[in-house]
């Protein structure tokens, strides 16, 4: 007695293509660009050019590669709130600086530009500035 196959390959087929398209979709992939040289003291344009990948250019945590993190980033604009009333100056500045516990990253890198926002230049009051100045923009978006 010959039996009808068929129906059954198919099924297997479509389980096995189903488990292969879960797996893909689970599978993130991370597009590495380099950092551009840039000069500027704006914390704004800072900010766009450095934080906006993850943080978004709202700030809010919703950035194009943000799906890559361990965690959601942070939505910056609620750091206030979330301290009391308070902006917590020095963590944000320790987070910039990747000597906080910023978890999201795996590491306390930031995983787009890592060490090469502070090695961009060779003067490290230069590159406190730029802290300083991206800190300060944070501060300045706070929700109200």
């Amino acid at each position: 007695m010959k039996k009808n196959l068929k129906p059954v390959y198919l099924l297997l087929g479509a389980l096995t293509l189903g488990g292969l398209a879960t797996a893909y979709a689970q599978t993130k992939v991370i597009k590495e660009i380099p950092v551009h040289v840039t000069r500027s003291l704006d914390g704004a344009e800072l900010f766009h050019e450095f934080c906006a990948v993850c943080h978004g250019a709202d700030a809010k945590g919703g950035g194009p590669a943000a799906d890559a993190l361990k965690r959601k980033p942070t939505d910056l604009t609620q750091l206030t709130r979330k301290n009391n009333g308070k902006f917590p100056t020095l963590a944000v500045q320790m987070s910039i600086k990747g000597s906080g516990e910023t978890i999201e990253h795996g590491t306390a890198d930031m995983p787009m530009w890592g060490k090469s926002f502070s090695q961009i230049g060779q003067n490290k009051d230069f590159v406190d500035m730029r802290v300083f100045a991206l800190v300060k923009y944070v501060e300045q978006i706070q929700a109200k």
